[in-house]
């Protein structure tokens, strides 16, 4: 601790912190140590069984993303805040599942991309902190960078890790983005959140490709969510129908978990839907051309996986879709011109079409 920072009372500098992070919109924030030890045991563990199937940026960095310091010398504490994303007014996921000519869209990707939203906020709140304390040491991320979100969270007090692998609050959910302020101010740690998912297991039978192997294991080869944004390559026939219009992510695990009952409104206008996507029609997406989608996703998460996974997806969706005369024209017409791997999942989706028939 430097001269300057003894002169500072850490305990009300904290409380100071929430304030101002609610004040930028933040849901909540809480202060984490560094000691991520256990979680990197079960990080290790886990790339053992190749359960990040090929994320190879898992293996990379090696022990920065469980030693904060190491990723960034001198961090002493780390500030977690989180941001309630689920603009409720929206369509239930639930239902936009059941309706197999419509997308159904992980609910976080409905707005726009909250990568830089989140280290914008983050980083106003460290000026914040560093207008009252005088010279800070810090740096923001939120999904950026080889840092275990999930865990800091839980040792922050923001919430527990469920057995579906996402952070649990107990007041609102798990509809929630997370940032952290690693810095080398020595803030007192908050209390860990313990457990409360007790014997409910309901997000393991949920999930449509039975990607939650066992309670806290996710295999990502089998799950929506890697394969439709991660993967940048075919996605595996067994596969496919589980999939059914799910085009970006899948919420299945969340959507019935009983914490959900809690959600909470986001007061973020910014996360509300662009392009309909709540509720929009298969079709409509399938004949979006590549000027099209890069136009109509511009700040939107759903940009990064490229114009030719997005096809891949909706060809897949559309294999799963209730057979019409337009889906087959559209699939039948899109053959030509398009790449190899496209083209697998287009004949794919037109041979479901030749067997319901």
């Amino acid at each position: 601790m430097n001269t300057s920072q003894q002169q500072i009372d850490f305990d009300k500098l904290k409380a100071d912190i929430s304030l101002w992070a609610k004040e930028l919109g933040f849901s909540q924030v809480g202060v984490s140590d560094i000691d991520l030890s256990e979680a990197g045991d079960y990080l290790n563990q886990w790339l053992q069984k190749n359960f990040n199937a090929d994320m190879d940026y898992m293996h990379k960095h090696g022990e920065k993303r469980y030693h904060p310091d190491q990723l960034v010398p001198g961090t002493l504490s780390i500030i977690s805040a989180r941001l309630n994303y689920m603009d409720t007014d929206v369509k239930p996921y639930q239902k936009a599942l059941q309706e197999t000519q419509k997308a159904a869209v992980s609910r976080y990707a409905l707005g726009r991309d909250y990568h830089k939203l989140m280290r914008n906020k983050l980083k106003k709140l460290a000026q914040r902190i560093e207008h009252t304390v005088g010279e800070l040491g810090y740096r923001v991320f939120s999904d950026s960078a080889p840092v275990m979100e999930k865990a800091i969270a839980e040792k922050a007090g923001l919430g527990w890790i469920g057995k579906h692998s996402n952070v649990i609050n107990p007041k609102a959910g798990s509809y929630f983005f997370l940032g952290e302020i690693y810095t080398d101010l020595p803030l007192p740690a908050d209390a860990p959140q313990s457990f409360h998912c007790g014997s409910c297991t309901a997000c393991i039978p949920a999930c449509p490709t039975g990607a939650i192997v066992a309670p806290f294991q996710v295999d990502a080869r089998r799950c929506i969510s890697y394969l439709t944004i991660e993967n940048h390559g075919a996605i595996p026939e067994p596969l496919r129908k589980p999939i059914g219009n799910r085009i970006y992510g899948c919420d299945d695990c969340q959507m019935v978990c009983p914490w959900n009952k809690f959600t909470e409104k986001s007061k973020e206008p910014d996360f509300s839907p662009r392009q309909n996507l709540d509720d929009i029609e298969l079709l409509e997406l399938f004949n979006w051309s590549e000027e099209e989608f890069l136009a109509k996703t511009e700040g939107s998460p759903i940009r990064r996986i490229g114009y030719q996974s997005w096809q891949r997806n909706l060809a897949v969706a559309l294999g799963n879709a209730k057979t019409e005369p337009a889906i087959v024209e559209a699939l039948t017409n899109k053959l030509d011109g398009v790449s190899d791997m496209v083209k697998e999942h287009i004949e794919w989706a037109l041979q479901q079409h030749n067997e319901k028939q």
